[in-house]
């Protein structure tokens, strides 16, 4: 039984399918999902899925991407979606220094002040984190009392050691899977199992064997045989354990 902690079923790949996908998914191994939202938009709509499917669930926020869409106007939409029951988090929010490193301050600003929406409602955070480890890790630090996520975790090992302290969780997706994944490995290894999270990315980020292919929540089963291959476990403990850190991570109640 799998737990899909990050998957945007809300996006235009999936237009043609969607229904019918969400409908296949949720008779089989995939028993829950977290859609995450990168704008007002794509927060809205994945609210209306997580309304229509009893095993999705939403987050909120505005994606470092998507700094142009921000306005006071917008971030009080968020604010409101935020306290929908079918939220359980605040993402993806975060840095962003690959695709604009020429913003980093309004960024910066942003992504406090969604860690501070967090912190109100009591709410875990998603954090993405791209080319930006260390404004991304000290951020963080200056908020003690929040936890989440670090979604499709890419920095260094010692960060990561620096983030397990302060309790925080790390997302593995498909690049775990790839030829290159040296750094990532090194990480899977350190993290200890109750602070993991499966991933997809969907529809990005397919592992091998279906890379280049449009990823979907059914391809957890590589990313879950991966972690067993260097925890040595079986493939169905890690999806259980990753399971289980999920709903405890994002306050899922399981029937």
């Amino acid at each position: 039984m799998y737990f899909d902690t990050h998957a945007h079923y809300d996006d235009r790949a999936f237009d043609a399918d969607r229904e019918a996908l969400l409908q296949g998914l949720g008779e089989g191994a995939v028993k829950l999902i977290i859609d995450p939202g990168c704008d007002v938009l794509s927060s809205r709509k994945a609210l209306e899925l997580a309304e229509r499917f009893d095993f999705v669930y939403a987050a909120v926020g505005l994606h470092p991407e998507e700094l142009d869409k921000y306005s006071p106007e917008s971030f009080e939409e968020i604010c409101s979606m935020a306290r929908h029951p079918r939220c359980v988090a605040i993402g993806e929010i975060g840095l962003d220094y690959y695709w604009d490193a020429s913003h980093k301050e309004e960024q910066k600003a942003l992504f406090r002040r969604q860690i501070e929406l967090a912190l109100e409602l009591d709410k875990p955070v998603i954090v993405h984190d791209r080319e930006a480890h260390g404004d991304c890790l000290e951020i963080v630090r200056d908020y003690p009392g929040l936890r989440g996520v670090f979604h499709c975790y890419s920095g260094s090992a010692e960060m990561a050691k620096e983030l397990l302290k302060l309790g925080w969780y790390l997302g593995f997706d498909g690049p775990v899977t790839y030829k290159n994944a040296r750094k990532a490995l090194e990480v899977l290894e350190l993290c200890p199992m109750d602070r993991m999270l499966m991933e997809t990315d969907s529809p990005y980020l397919s592992p091998v064997p279906m890379r280049g292919k449009r990823n979907d929540s059914s391809n957890l089963k590589y990313v879950a045989e991966k972690i067993a291959q260097v925890k040595g476990i079986s493939p169905e403990q890690a999806a259980a354990i990753t399971l289980e850190n999920g709903c405890r991570l994002f306050g899922i109640e399981r029937a």
